[in-house]
């Protein structure tokens, strides 16, 4: 996929500072694309990133701080990244909140909030930017989903449900929004890490990965990153209402 180009496009990223956005954002810029990326977090926390305001300027690089959970703000944000660029062509939707709690010791307010960061932040993403992608022509919807969706796993209510549910949104705009030139996809990732963050989890989880995966270790963000590039670009023209796994073969 190393000649895939997202020459001209203008492309959103929620979620943007967590692992997969931060890869994301540099992997989409080098491959042609101007990017908004969205987070709740201070940008200035991180130098990597905060430094690609300066070498992309404001014609291809917009970080803007809001909670894809706000009605308000996703509206307001939508609805600036249009007026800064003049177009929206694709959305790659990566925030989440993911409680680690069983059922019996979950409150009823981190249920929800699970939700709304999983689920509910890609339906107000989408209400509020797909009329802005019909206005430039049309456009592709990423969303992230999880392995999780469908393998179940302990302390993972909420979030495996937001997850599945979110897959099901997917399919729904897919359906809605054919006619009118959209198309909406999901990745589905099994475990992935970047470099540092293995070394913090050290040779325990690399060796259980080599069991797990039947690729033999967790996957790196762009190896899920090149998979959403690939579905954002015109190269996956044919392909909507789709749900792919990015997993290394670790739900079989």
């Amino acid at each position: 996929m190393s000649s895939l180009q997202l020459q001209d496009k203008v492309i959103v990223i929620t979620g943007a500072l967590g692992v997969a956005g931060q890869a994301a954002i540099q992997l989409f810029l080098a491959k042609g694309a101007t990017i908004a990326a969205i987070d709740i977090k201070e940008i200035e926390s991180f130098p990597e990133i905060y430094g690609l305001t300066k070498k992309y300027g404001t014609d291809r690089f917009a970080y803007i701080e809001a909670d894809c959970t706000n009605e308000d703000q996703v509206r307001d944000v939508t609805k600036q990244i249009h007026s800064q660029f003049g177009r929206l062509n694709g959305y790659y939707h990566n925030a989440y909140f993911q409680p680690s709690k069983s059922i019996a010791e979950m409150s009823l307010n981190e249920w929800e909030h699970s939700l709304r960061g999983t689920l509910t932040s890609g339906f107000l993403i989408c209400k509020y930017a797909a009329p802005y992608m019909i206005a430039s022509g049309g456009g592709s919807i990423v969303n992230t989903s999880s392995i999780l969706s469908s393998r179940p796993r302990a302390n993972n209510a909420a979030y495996g449900s937001g997850k599945a549910g979110l897959e099901q949104l997917t399919r729904i705009i897919a359906l809605e929004y054919s006619a009118y030139g959209i198309r909406a996809n999901a990745i589905v990732p099994g475990d992935f890490k970047s470099t540092l963050q293995l070394a913090d989890l050290g040779r325990e989880h690399i060796d259980g990965m080599k069991i797990e995966s039947l690729v033999g270790r967790s996957g790196h963000p762009n190896e899920i990153n090149e998979v959403a590039a690939f579905l954002l670009s015109d190269l996956s023209s044919y392909v909507t209402g789709s749900i792919y796994p990015v997993d290394g073969g670790l739900w079989i």
